[in-house]
C-alpha cells in the first residue's frame, strides 16, 4: 500500500505555474539552491509536472497550459499568493537571488514580529518572502511592536 503523503512532503504542498518552467527550474536551483528531483516534459517539451526541493520543502511546478486552467501569474496579471521561504541567512539568499534575476520588492530589514525579512518576485511573477527568525516574541510583543510600527509607518 502506498504512503498517503509521499516521502519528503509536507501536508502542503505549493504547485506554481510558469511561464517557460524549463528555464524557472535554472532559476530556482540558482537563486535557491532547490534540487530537482523530478521533471516529466509533454508534447512539444514543455513541462507537465516537476519537483524541486528547496531546504526541507518540496515544490512542484509547470509549465502554461491555459486550455487547461493553468495560467501563470503574467497571463494573470500578478499574483495575491506569497511563499514564506524561512533560510539561515536571509542578507546572503536575498543577494544569491537578486544576482540570479530576481527584483527585490522590499529590502531585507528587521521586522516587528521577530524576523530579519525581504521580498522578492522571481522572474516568472511569483513572490517570495524569504526571512529568518531572530527573535522568539509572544503576542503581546508582537502586538506592542506591531502598535509602535504602524504609528511611524506612513501610509
Amino acid at each position: 500500500m502506498a504512503n498517503p503523503i509521499p516521502q519528503g512532503f509536507h501536508t502542503v504542498t505549493p504547485f506554481l505555474v510558469l511561464r517557460n518552467a524549463a528555464t524557472g527550474l535554472e532559476f530556482y536551483k540558482r537563486a535557491f539552491g532547490a534540487e530537482e528531483v523530478e521533471c516529466v516534459t509533454g508534447p512539444g517539451g514543455k513541462i507537465m509536472h516537476a519537483e524541486i526541493r528547496i531546504g526541507d520543502s518540496m515544490l512542484m511546478l509547470s509549465d502554461e497550459f491555459p486550455d487547461m486552467g493553468c495560467h501563470s501569474p503574467q497571463a494573470l496579471g500578478g499574483t495575491p499568493v506569497s511563499l514564506y521561504l524561512y533560510v539561515r541567512d536571509v542578507d546572503a539568499l536575498f543577494k544569491q537571488a537578486v544576482a540570479a534575476g530576481a527584483s527585490a520588492l522590499l529590502p531585507v530589514t528587521d521586522m516587528f514580529w521577530g524576523d530579519r525579512y525581504g521580498k522578492l518576485a522571481d522572474p516568472f511573477g511569483h513572490i517570495w518572502s524569504l526571512a529568518t527568525r531572530k527573535e522568539d516574541l509572544t503576542p503581546e510583543e508582537i502586538g506592542r511592536r506591531s502598535e509602535a510600527y504602524f504609528a511611524q509607518a506612513v501610509m
